[in-house]
């Protein structure tokens, strides 16, 4: 890393929490008492996941958006690589989408609350009753018209791989009933490797895939729906990771 870009990426690191703080402490207050708005107070992270992108030196470039409807309701699926992932996509996609993130985020003050005055969608990773209820309302959520992005894998890859996908976000899909979108983000681990703390900069490519329609789909399919859109998001990938056969067998597990 040159010490230019050594010096971005200490900023960069310095700067993330403040912003964020403050963006949320924006998008709260316009919520609250100026515009309450859902849609413009979407301005306010779009601007933190670009002016992210900017300090750090990475540029993002989105392939595919020729094969969704601006209008149409979706489920995008992809890989997660890196957490620059959440900062391109927040930053750079057109479309009004909103993130499905877990419930104890929502507790933070300032953060959380401004979350859910944007529209961001709670959900319970435990298991039992309560983590079911959480996903049928979520589901509701997404089918009453909201987009949001979900990371199948259930966190950050450690070495860049695709791994298997966890039948709990697929089965969200199936009761939303809305299509999911395939897509890749490749580049961000080079920007950003799980464990590390300065960005390298550089590029990362959004790439999406066909949609792929869930209506049909009973809870019973989740492990093959589950399959199908790990090809799919693997077939996007510049290099695919696909693991091992003895691997894709305990694919789709929750």
């Amino acid at each position: 890393m040159s010490p230019l870009q050594t010096l971005r990426a200490v900023v960069t690191l310095i700067l993330a929490p403040f912003l964020t703080f403050f963006v949320s402490l924006f998008a709260l207050v316009d919520m609250l008492w100026l515009r309450r708005s859902e849609w413009k107070a979407q301005q306010f992270p779009r601007w933190w996941g670009k002016t992210i992108c900017r300090l750090a030196n990475v540029r993002v470039r989105i392939e595919g958006l020729d094969k969704i409807d601006p209008k149409q309701i979706y489920i995008f699926a992809g890989n997660h690589a890196s957490q620059f992932d959440i900062f391109a996509f927040q930053g750079y996609f057109p479309y009004d989408f909103r993130w499905i993130a877990k419930k104890e985020l929502f507790n933070l003050p300032v953060f959380g609350q401004a979350m859910q005055q944007v529209g961001y969608i709670p959900i319970d990773r435990s298991h039992g009753r309560q983590a079911m209820k959480s996903l049928d309302e979520a589901a509701a959520k997404i089918a009453a018209g909201k987009s949001v992005l979900i990371f199948p894998e259930g966190t950050r890859s450690d070495d860049g791989r695709l791994k298997e996908f966890k039948a709990g976000a697929i089965l969200l899909a199936i009761k939303a009933g809305v299509p999911i979108v395939p897509m890749s983000f490749n580049g961000s681990y080079q920007v950003l490797p799980k464990g590390k703390v300065l960005a390298n900069g550089g590029e990362i490519v959004l790439r999406l895939g066909a949609p792929i329609a869930t209506q049909g789909f009973k809870a019973k399919d989740k492990q093959q729906l589950a399959l199908d859109l790990h090809q799919a998001v693997a077939d996007l990938l510049d290099t695919p990771h696909l693991p091992e056969p003895e691997e894709r067998e305990g694919q789709a597990k929750i």
